[in-house]
C-alpha cells in the first residue's frame, strides 16, 4: 500500500508526467472550407489503422467507418438500433432465421448494393486468410465457427441471397439482440466488385467504395482523413455536413486548446483529471457520462508461467487501489471496478463480483502478499514484468498507480508505453506481461463482455483464458429463450470468470468529449455512438 505521505507527491509527479506527454504533438491546422458547404473537424485518440470494416479493430477506426458503411441496421442519435439498409425483417417462430429486406440503394460508383454483397463479406470475415479479430462475433451464423477453423466451406455459412434485395440469415442460437449486434462493423457489407477487382487494397483513396452517407476523398497518414458527402446515399437529401475531416489527437491538452481556437469542433476525449477545471472553462463543450465499457488488465498466460498461477492473479488485482484511482487521479466521474459487465448494461442480472471486493485496501493487500509468498515469491524472489500501455495521459497515471501498489507488496513492474496501434498489436501477439485496456461495448448486451473470455474467442481473449464450465454457461445462456433465466446464466458465468481472476477490472468508463456550441444533433448516450449523418454546424 502507497501510504497517505506519499500520495501527494504520487499525485503531482503523475500529473507532470501526463502533461509532459501531452506536450509532445505539433499542432494540426484545420484545412478551409469550400464556399457553400458545412464542413466538420473531428479529433479522434488515435490513427486509424485500418477503414476495412472486416480488419479493423479499434473504436476510432469504428468512428470513421460507421459514416461510410452502412449494415442492416444503424445508430439513431441516442444510439440504439434503428433500419439502414434494411427496412423490414422478420423472425421465423424458433427464432433462427431472419428474413431482411433491403432498400434499393448504391454504392458510392453507382453500383447497386445487393444481398449477395452482405453474403459475400460474412464469408469473406469468416475465412481463415482473412483473419479478422472480429471473426467470433460472426460465429452466430450457422456454421460460421466451423468455416472460421477450415472444417467448412465457405458456402455453408448461414447467410443466403434469396433475390438481389432479399438476405436470409440463418443463426446457430436464437439472438433477440440481432438488431443490436448488426449495427457493428462485422456485419457490414463490403462492395464485392471492388474488393475482387483490388484485394484487400479496396481500402485505398480512389478504389473505397461505400454505402453510407459519405465517401474517402483522402487519406494522409498522421495527419488527417477527409470524406464527402455521398451523392449515392439513400438519405443523403438529410445530410447536414458535406465534408468531414478526422484528425487524430492523441495529445488531449492541444485538443482542448484546438476545440477553444474553432480548429475542431469535435474531440472524442480529454484528460480525465481535466475535468473540474474544463467544466468551469468550458461548460457549454465538456460532456462525460457514463458509458459501456470497462478498464481492465490482461494478464498474458501463454508466455509467463507466473501467470498461470491463480495466486498470482490474485494478489496484483486485490492490491490495486481502485477507488484512490478513481477519486484522485481521474476524478470525471469513473467508479472502481469489481465485475467487467458494467452498469447499464442490457438484459443483465447485476450482482457477479470479484471475491475480495468488499475487504479493505490494507487486508488485501495484506492476504497479497502471502498469496506471493505461496506462489513462490519474496524478497529472494521478487516477481518482475513489464505492464504494457497505450501512451495516453489517462492510462500514464492509473498504470503508474498500479506501479506504486505492486511496489508496496514486493512486485516490480516496468512500464512499456507504445502508441495505441502497436500497443494493440503487440496484445494480439501476446508480446506484453500485463496489458492495460479498455473493452467499449460492440453492442448492449453482457455477451460483447463475456464473450471475449470464452476459449475460442481468439486475438482478444489476450490473457488466453480458457475454462470450458465457463464455456458451457455462454453456450448454455445462448440457447435459453427465457431472458431472465439467460441474465442469471450469465451472471453466474461472469462470477466464475472473475473467482478465476481472468482478468483484473479496475474501473468503469466514463465518455468524455468536447463538443463546439456549434455543433448540433449531438445526443449522449450510453453506447457513446455520434453518427455524423445526424450532425450539423452552424455559422
Amino acid at each position: 500500500m502507497v501510504s497517505k505521505s506519499l500520495r501527494p507527491a504520487l499525485l503531482a509527479g503523475l500529473g507532470l508526467a501526463a502533461l509532459l506527454l501531452a506536450g509532445c504533438q505539433a499542432k494540426v491546422s484545420r484545412p478551409p472550407c469550400p464556399a457553400g458547404e458545412v464542413c466538420l473537424a473531428y479529433g479522434s485518440s488515435q490513427e486509424a489503422g485500418s477503414l476495412d470494416p472486416q480488419t479493423s479493430n479499434l473504436v476510432d477506426e469504428f468512428t470513421i467507418i460507421a459514416d461510410l458503411i452502412f449494415g442492416l441496421t444503424t445508430d439513431s442519435p441516442e444510439g440504439t438500433p434503428i433500419p439502414a439498409m434494411a427496412t423490414a425483417w422478420e423472425t421465423s417462430p424458433d427464432g433462427l432465421v431472419w428474413t431482411f429486406h433491403l432498400r434499393d440503394a448504391k454504392w458510392s460508383d453507382g453500383v447497386a448494393v445487393t444481398a449477395d454483397d452482405f453474403v459475400f463479406a460474412y464469408r469473406r470475415i469468416l475465412d481463415p486468410k482473412t483473419a479478422s479479430i472480429y471473426s467470433y462475433l460472426v460465429y452466430l451464423l450457422k456454421n460460421g465457427q466451423a468455416v472460421n477453423e477450415g472444417k467448412a466451406p465457405l458456402t455453408a455459412v448461414g447467410a443466403r441471397a434469396l433475390d438481389a434485395r432479399t438476405l436470409e440469415l440463418t443463426l446457430e442460437h436464437p439472438a433477440p439482440y440481432l438488431p443490436e449486434l448488426l449495427k457493428h462493423q462485422s456485419f457490414f457489407p463490403v462492395p464485392k466488385h471492388a474488393v475482387e477487382k483490388w484485394g484487400d487494397g479496396w481500402v485505398k483513396p480512389g478504389r473505397y467504395v461505400s454505402n453510407g452517407p459519405y465517401r474517402l476523398m483522402s487519406w494522409k497518414l498522421g495527419d488527417h482523413i477527409e470524406v464527402v458527402k455521398n451523392p449515392y446515399f439513400y438519405d443523403a437529401a438529410n445530410v447536414c455536413v458535406d465534408r468531414i475531416n478526422y484528425f487524430p489527437t492523441p495529445d488531449s491538452v492541444m485538443a482542448e486548446r484546438r476545440v477553444q481556437r474553432g480548429e475542431l469542433d469535435v474531440n472524442t476525449s480529454f484528460q480525465s483529471n481535466r475535468f473540474i477545471r474544463l467544466k468551469e472553462t468550458m461548460p457549454e463543450v465538456v460532456r462525460a457520462r457514463n458509458a459501456l465499457a470497462t478498464a481492465y488488465l490482461s494478464f498474458n498466460t501463454r508466455e509467463i508461467a507466473a501467470f498461470r498461477d491463480i495466486r498470482v492473479r490474485r494478489a496484483l488485482s486485490e492490491s490495486i487501489d481502485r477507488e484512490f484511482i478513481t477519486g484522485k487521479l481521474l476524478r470525471a466521474g469513473q467508479m472502481p471496478a469489481h465485475a467487467f459487465v458494467p452498469p447499464g448494461t442490457a438484459n443483465y442480472a447485476k450482482g457477479a463480483r470479484t471475491v475480495w471486493a468488499d475487504k479493505p485496501l490494507a487486508e488485501r493487500q495484506a492476504e497479497a502478499r502471502k498469496l506471493l509468498a505461496a506462489a513462490g515469491y519474496g524478497p529472494d524472489r521478487r516477481l518482475s514484468f513489464e505492464l504494457k500501455i497505450v501512451n495516453s495521459p489517462d492510462t500514464v497515471l492509473w498504470a503508474s498507480a498500479a506501479q506504486a501498489d505492486w511496489a508496496a507488496i514486493g512486485v516490480d513492474a516496468r512500464i512499456a508505453q507504445n502508441e495505441g496501434q502497436v500497443a494493440f498489436a503487440a496484445y494480439r501477439n501476446r508480446d506484453f506481461g500485463i496489458g492495460a485496456m479498455s473493452w467499449f461495448a460492440d453492442f448492449n448486451d453482457p455477451v460483447t463482455f463475456l464473450a471475449l473470455m470464452k476459449s475460442d474467442t481468439g486475438g482478444q481473449n489476450y490473457g488466453d483464458y480458457k475454462n470450458p464450465a465457463y464455456d458451457a454457461l455462454l453456450n448454455a445462456a445462448d440457447r435459453e429463450p427465457d431472458g431472465g433465466r439467460r441474465a442469471e446464466i450469465l451472471k453466474r458465468a461472469e462470477q466464475m470468470m472473475l473467482a478465476d481472476e481472468a482478468i483484473a477490472p479496475i474501473y468503469y468508463v466514463v465518455s468524455r468529449n468536447l463538443v463546439s456550441p456549434k455543433v448540433t444533433g449531438w445526443v449522449d448516450n450510453v453506447s457513446n455512438f455520434h453518427r455524423a449523418r445526424w450532425l450539423c454546424v452552424t455559422k
